[in-house]
């Protein structure tokens, strides 16, 4: 009943933010536009297949190069014992060795009731995951602030938490996998339900006045979540960056911690850009060059989600290039297919 109560609450002010909700979807959200049928200019992505804490700062250090001053890193801490959740410690590899300096981790409190729901719990979970070797500021812990929404068509402004504001540049260093509702969880997922603060702004991006919690999906769905990412990454402007790790793949999010279904899709690599459209299009290909047992659970829940519809609403709003660069760090820094990358891929073994 007291969720009923806030959630009611929140939607109420939607009506300063929302455009419209006669508003229009895009549509074929469920469908993969291949390579060649693409157009316009490309971008870079880096990839390597050392999943390491070594593989991690090669790709990293290769898209750096606007990072500066007080640095937010976004990740996704998870539930309580997550098993696919980033190893801590290439993470603290990052920091120890002060390759990214002045680092902070970014989180916000969801908006379902579970071990990150309230500050008190989110920081117990943090401990109990060993996100515990640098700062941690959960950004909505205190208040929120909203960022304008430039051409959107659902928001004009999107609540963030407002610590986000303390942060010269932003590295955004993303566990790529599935995702419940999101089809696939890459950096336009991490940035949009990840920044937007865990009452007002995933409340806006989740929830339709008078229905239930999780009532806009699809491709709305997948355009609000893009629309609250542009908030913050326009407001960052070049001082950002992306790092993609194509490891423990479930095709539940980390959002699920224990309960996540087991992974089915092989281990890839390592990828960066400072393209958030032209990285998150890579690891879809390399997923969809991937043979049909290695990608069929994944690619099944991208489809029946029409998570696709991420890649399109990025590029309509000019977040990025479809196309790009793909460079392999780990042969010369030779241009590879994503084909090239899906190659020999091992079958997946749960390490303990």
């Amino acid at each position: 009943m007291l969720m009923k109560k806030i959630i009611s609450a929140v939607i109420c002010l939607c009506s300063s933010v929302i455009v419209s909700y006669a508003q229009s979807p895009g549509v074929y959200g469920n469908v993969y536009i291949p390579y060649p049928q693409r157009t316009g200019n490309e971008s870079v992505v880096y990839f390597t297949r050392n999943l390491s804490a070594e593989g991690l700062i090669a790709a990293y250090e290769r898209v750096n190069g606007d990072i500066y001053g007080k640095v937010a890193v976004k990740l996704h801490t998870g539930e309580q014992n997550g098993p696919n959740i980033l190893p801590r410690e290439w993470v603290k590899e990052l920091v120890k060795r002060n390759i990214i300096r002045e680092a902070t981790i970014v989180e916000t409190n969801t908006y379902y009731q579970g071990d990150r729901y309230t500050t008190e719990a989110h920081r117990k979970t943090l401990k109990v995951n060993g996100w515990d070797f640098c700062p941690v500021d959960i950004i909505d812990e205190q208040d929120t602030v909203s960022l304008p929404v430039v051409g959107g068509k659902w928001f004009t402004k999107m609540s963030v938490g407002k610590n986000i504001k303390n942060y010269n540049s932003l590295v955004v260093l993303t566990h790529f996998k599935g995702h419940s509702q999101g089809g696939f969880g890459g950096s336009n997922k991490n940035i949009g339900i990840g920044c937007a603060d865990g009452r007002i702004g995933k409340a806006w991006i989740h929830t339709r006045p008078g229905a239930g919690q999780w009532s806009i999906r699809k491709e709305e769905f997948m355009e609000r979540i893009t629309e609250s990412t542009k908030a913050t990454i326009d407001y960052f402007g070049k001082h950002v960056t992306y790092v993609n790790v194509m490891r423990n793949m479930s095709v539940s999010c980390d959002c699920e911690g224990i309960k996540a279904d087991p992974v089915v899709t092989p281990d890839v690599g390592i990828l960066s850009s400072t393209d958030i459209l032209a990285i998150d299009q890579a690891c879809i290909d390399i997923l969809y060059a991937m043979t049909e047992k290695e990608h069929h659970d994944i690619i099944e829940r991208i489809e029946t989600r029409h998570g696709l519809r991420q890649l399109s609403y990025m590029k309509e709003l000019g977040m990025g290039n479809d196309r790009y660069v793909l460079i392999d760090l780990d042969n010369g820094c030779k241009r590879i297919t994503a084909k090239d990358a899906a190659k020999g891929l091992k079958p997946f073994v749960q390490k303990r």
